[in-house]
């Protein structure tokens, strides 16, 4: 290893999820990556006056070194397996209204704005500013149903440097006349050219790649699913998103458009649009038989608590713990703007109470109740495999990308942070940040080793 090839180093407290079970929080930590943005090593317990040494034993004697003070840590970038981007201005409007009422009465309207491509020319980058500053390195967005519109989308992502999946969002039926694709044909045809334009933008898929949309099966009619299926099948890496068992209401109107159906499991699978790379949305009245058959393809669940929690006609607590019990790929989502805050710390610290509410109507002993472990877990690591980015990112692992933030709760970042007390351990200053920690606590975020957002 030369120097050339190493970027920056780090000194100070490195946290990360090793498992469901563990937050590794490693102290006195050094943390070298090199010029590819990747993680060229990560050595706990090394004293003060020997990291010269071992930068010297690296080859990188002559590196930089950023020591981290008392109150600040290194930690894994959040990964967001589930926002809607073209709803970035009309987050937290029409809360408690059924999720059908809702996309009728305030999303599809101002989704439709985006047929005009220099409103996602101003308002994208303003969605993905606020996302990094969030300390969101990675998102799987939902794009409008606008081809031009969804590739302005790609375009920012990949210039602000945001790891992201974006999508064309397939919706042929059951949406007002100004927010429906023209024809399947069309909607299809979109969904092509806006495949093609992300692999110009990035070949190798490293920060950009496309993910299939189509909304939910309500706007989707056989010959769209059909037509969708055909092109997973010809893209067999492509990632797949859409909502699934997001409520009561979508529910029943689903297996009344599909009467040969008598769950959303089946009616997917038929179309060939379940599989290890889908990230189904939701999930919150499932059936054991549905469970056992996304376990059994290997899908990922992208859960929402905050919107699960405000939107849809009801307090809906999907069965995470059974999820994760059962080894399943499951990550958060902040599903803005049905949910209305973007802050992974919410969607974490819902998380929680989703899983308080879960236990009380499931089991009153404490089995359904999430942990802060599982939280963080599904807040990095957990999101980086359901969106399929998971060998690339969610931990420190040699070998992986940089996709970090370097947090700080001290007082100098003038938040409302609980207060960091001298007799705090590590794991307290973490807790102290996911439970009332805000953006103004996330210093600096960096995605493949580049500095993306500092504040």
């Amino acid at each position: 290893m030369s120097d050339s090839n190493l970027q920056q180093a780090f000194y100070g407290t490195v946290i990360y999820s090793e498992n469901l079970e563990k937050i590794s929080i490693l102290e006195n930590a050094l943390l070298v990556v090199d010029g590819r943005g990747s993680i060229a090593a990560v050595e706990a317990d090394v004293q003060k006056e020997k990291v010269s040494e071992r930068l010297e034993a690296l080859n990188a004697s002559e590196l930089s070194v950023t020591e981290l003070k008392k109150g600040q840590f290194i930690m894994p970038g959040f990964v967001d397996t589930h926002n809607h981007a073209p709803q970035w201005l009309h987050r937290g409007q029409g809360q408690g209204l059924h999720i059908l009422e809702w996309l009728n009465q305030v999303a599809f309207h101002n989704e439709s704005l985006f047929k005009d491509p220099s409103h996602a020319r101003r308002v994208y980058p303003m969605v993905v500013n606020g996302m990094l500053r969030q300390g969101v390195t990675t998102a799987s967005y939902y794009g409008s149903l606008h081809g031009e519109a969804t590739k302005i989308l790609a375009d920012v992502c990949l210039e602000m440097g945001q790891r992201a999946l974006v999508g064309k969002c397939n919706m042929a039926r059951n949406a007002p006349d100004f927010y429906v694709d023209s024809s399947v044909e069309e909607s299809l045809q979109v969904t092509r050219d806006c495949i093609s334009h992300i692999q110009r933008l990035d070949p190798k898929g490293d920060l950009i790649r496309h993910v299939l949309t189509p909304r939910f099966a309500i706007c989707c009619d056989e010959s769209l699913l059909e037509g969708l299926g055909e092109i997973a099948q010809e893209n067999p890496t492509m990632a797949i998103q859409t909502h699934f068992d997001e409520s009561e209401q979508e529910k029943n109107f689903t297996m009344t458009l599909f009467p040969q159906f008598t769950n959303e499991a089946d009616l997917y699978e038929k179309f060939n649009l379940l599989n290890q790379r889908s990230i189904l949305a939701h999930c919150t009245i499932m059936t054991p038989y549905e469970t056992e058959r996304l376990q059994q393809l290997g899908c990922g669940v992208a859960h929402c608590p905050t919107s699960n929690m405000t939107v849809g006609g009801g307090f809906m607590a999907a069965p995470i713990k059974d999820f994760l019990h059962r080894g399943m790929k499951v990550g958060l989502g902040t599903d803005s703007g049905g949910g209305y805050s973007i802050s992974m710390l919410n969607a974490m610290r819902h998380s929680l109470v989703n899983s308080f509410a879960r236990d009380f109507l499931d089991a009153r002993d404490g089995s359904a109740a999430v942990t802060m472990e599982e939280a963080f877990h599904m807040a990095t690591i957990g999101g980086a495999r359901v969106v399929g980015f998971g060998e690339e990112v969610g931990d420190f692992t040699v070998g992986k990308q940089f996709d970090a933030l370097l947090v700080d709760i001290s007082e100098a970042r003038g938040g409302i942070t609980a207060p960091l007390e001298d007799a705090d351990t590590l794991r307290t200053m973490l807790e102290k940040f996911i439970m009332t920690g805000d953006d103004r606590n996330i210093a600096r975020v960096y995605v493949r080793g580049r500095l993306v957002h500092s504040g």
